[in-house]
C-alpha cells in the first residue's frame, strides 16, 4: 500500500478550471478531515462565485468544439481515462478510504465499479442513434437526430466519491457535453485526482472543471441563474433536491435527480434464510450503510422472523470496526460527527417507542465517528427510523403475515429507489417485484447496482436514470427535422 503522507502530498488541492489547477479567486481554502480520527488530511481551494462563473465560461467556450469532436475520439479519451484509473487503482482506493472512511477493500471495489462507467459510456458514445422514416401521410420524411444538451453542472455526494462522479461525467462526455463538477465538501480529493487523470487522457481544456467549496449554494446559485447552463444533475438528499428543482424551474433547466431512499428488504416465509442473511449483510453494510440503496427497513414474515433476526444479529455482532485502511476492517467510521449523531438519534427514537436492541445501538468511544453495527427488533410503526433514511449500520426489523402485508409494508414510504425481496417462489417474485413501488428491485440479491442497468427511483427518490443504455439519454436532446 502506498504511503499515506506521500499520497496526500501528491494529490491536487487546487480548483480545476480551463484545464489548469488554480487557487480560489480569493485565496481561500477549507480542510478535508479523516473521519477515522477527525484529523485534517489537507487543505483544498475553496471555490467562490467568481470561480464558478470562470468554470462556466470555460465550459461554454469548449462546448461547440467538444460536441463536434467525433464520437470515436470522445470514446478513446474515456477509454484512456479508464485505463489510467485502473493503473492508479491503489491511489484512488486509499484516497477514498482516507477522506470518506470506507474499508479499503470496499474502496478497491468502488474503483472498479466507478471506473467501469468510463469504459461503458466510451462504448456508448459511438452508438448514439437517430432515425429516418417516411411520414405515414406520405407527404414528407421524418429525420430524428440527437444532440448534446450542452454545459452541465454536476453536484456529487460524499458517499461514493469516485463512482457518483464517473456515473455523471462519462455519459455527459460521451454525449458531447461539457461539465462543471461540484464535489461534496467532505470528499473532494478523489474528484480532483480524477481531473488529473482526465487531463493525462487528453481531455481538452475547459471540458471538465472541478470546484470544491465549503459554501455550495453561494457557488452554484449564480450558475443556476445563467442562461448558458443547460442542465443540472444531482445526487443527494430529497430536501436538497427539491430546492434545486425549484431553482431549475425558473429557467426550465433539464434536470436529473437521484435522491433519497428508504429501501425495504422483504423476506417471505419460503425464503432461503442463509441466502437472505447474506443478502441482508450486503444490502445493509455495503459502504457502512451510507448508501441510498442500502436496506433500511427489514420486513420479515413472522413465521421466520425470529430465526432471521438471530442469524443477522450474529453476523452483525461479529463485524470488525476500525479505520478503513487497516487490515481486516469491515466497518469504518461514518462520515462525520453530525452523521453519527443522526444515526444515534434515530436509534434512540425507536428504542423510546418500544424497539428492542438485539446488538449495537452505541457510538464507539474514542477518536473518529464510529457507530456499532446495530439490529433493532419489534420496531413500532411510528418509529422515525422506518420513515427516514438512517444512512448508517442499523437494521430495523418488523414482522408481517402474508404476501399482501409484505407488499403493503414495502410500499409504505414516500421514497422508491431500491427494494429487495427474498422468496423461492418465482411467481411470487415476479408479482411482488411488479407490485413494489421502486425504480429498482433486487430478487434474491443484496447488491443491485450494475453499470449496464438503469439506476434511478420513483416517487420522491428522483427523476431520470443513470447508467445502462438509458444513462446517455439524460445528456441528449432529440431534434425532429421535417423533410419534403
Amino acid at each position: 500500500m502506498r504511503d499515506v503522507a506521500e499520497l496526500l502530498a501528491a494529490v491536487p488541492t487546487g480548483l480545476r478550471i480551463g484545464g489548469e489547477q488554480v487557487p480560489a479567486s480569493d485565496g481561500g481554502t477549507f480542510p478535508v478531515h479523516d473521519p477515522a480520527t477527525g484529523a485534517v488530511l489537507v487543505e483544498v481551494a475553496d471555490a467562490t462565485p467568481a470561480d464558478g462563473m470562470r468554470a462556466l465560461d470555460a465550459a461554454v467556450a469548449a462546448q461547440a468544439d467538444w460536441a463536434a469532436t467525433p464520437a470515436r475520439e470522445r470514446a478513446e479519451i474515456l477509454r484512456r481515462a479508464w485505463e489510467l484509473v485502473m493503473a492508479r487503482r491503489d491511489d484512488f482506493a486509499l484516497l477514498m478510504t482516507l477522506e470518506m472512511g470506507k474499508p479499503l477493500a470496499e474502496a478497491q471495489g468502488e474503483v472498479v465499479y466507478g471506473g467501469e462507467f468510463l469504459r461503458w459510456f466510451g462504448e456508448e458514445a459511438v452508438r448514439i442513434n437517430g432515425r429516418y422514416t417516411p411520414s405515414p401521410s406520405g407527404n414528407g420524411r421524418i429525420l430524428v437526430t440527437k444532440q448534446p444538451v450542452g454545459p452541465t453542472l454536476a453536484i456529487t455526494p460524499w458517499n461514493f466519491p469516485l463512482a457518483m462522479g464517473t456515473r455523471k461525467i462519462a455519459p455527459a462526455f460521451a454525449a458531447g457535453c461539457t461539465m462543471v463538477v461540484k464535489p461534496a465538501a467532505e470528499t473532494p480529493l478523489t474528484m480532483l485526482l480524477l481531473g488529473e487523470v482526465f487531463a493525462a487522457a487528453g481531455l481538452p481544456a475547459g471540458v471538465l472543471s472541478i470546484l470544491p467549496t465549503s459554501q455550495a449554494a453561494r457557488l452554484t446559485d449564480p450558475m443556476f441563474a445563467d442562461d448558458r447552463l443547460r442542465k443540472v444533475t444531482f445526487t443527494g438528499s430529497t430536501p436538497v433536491g427539491k430546492v434545486l428543482l425549484a431553482q431549475s424551474a425558473s429557467r426550465v433547466l433539464r434536470t436529473s435527480m437521484e435522491l433519497g431512499g428508504n429501501a425495504p428488504f422483504v423476506v417471505f416465509a419460503d425464503a432461503d434464510l442463509a441466502a437472505a442473511v447474506d443478502g441482508a449483510m450486503a444490502a445493509k453494510m455495503r459502504n457502512i450503510g451510507e448508501a441510498c440503496t442500502a436496506a433500511n427497513r427489514f420486513h420479515v414474515d413472522n413465521a421466520v422472523r425470529e430465526e432471521f433476526t438471530a442469524r443477522l444479529t450474529e453476523r452483525m455482532r461479529g463485524l470488525k470496526i476500525g479505520p478503513g485502511h487497516l487490515d481486516g476492517i469491515q466497518v469504518g467510521p461514518l462520515i462525520s460527527a453530525k452523521q453519527r449523531d443522526s444515526v444515534a438519534e434515530l436509534v434512540q427514537d425507536a428504542i423510546d417507542k418500544g424497539a428492542k436492541v438485539a446488538t449495537g445501538a452505541t457510538a464507539v468511544a474514542g477518536p473518529g465517528f464510529f457507530y456499532e453495527p446495530t439490529v433493532l427488533t419489534e420496531v413500532p410503526a411510528d418509529a422515525r427510523i422506518l420513515r427516514e433514511e438512517v444512512f448508517g449500520p442499523v437494521a430495523a426489523i418488523t414482522g408481517f403475515d402474508g404476501e399482501a402485508a409484505g407488499v403493503a409494508a414495502a410500499n409504505d414510504t414516500e421514497f422508491g429507489l431500491a427494494a429487495y425481496i427474498y422468496t423461492r417462489d418465482l411467481d411470487r417474485a415476479l408479482r411482488v417485484a411488479e407490485a413494489v413501488e421502486s425504480g429498482m428491485v433486487g430478487v434474491n440479491r443484496g447488491i443491485i447496482s450494475d453499470v449496464a442497468a438503469p439506476f434511478g427511483g420513483v416517487k420522491q427518490s428522483g427523476l431520470g436514470r443513470e447508467a445502462g443504455t438509458e444513462g446517455i439519454e439524460e445528456y441528449l436532446e432529440t431534434k425532429y427535422i421535417a423533410l419534403p
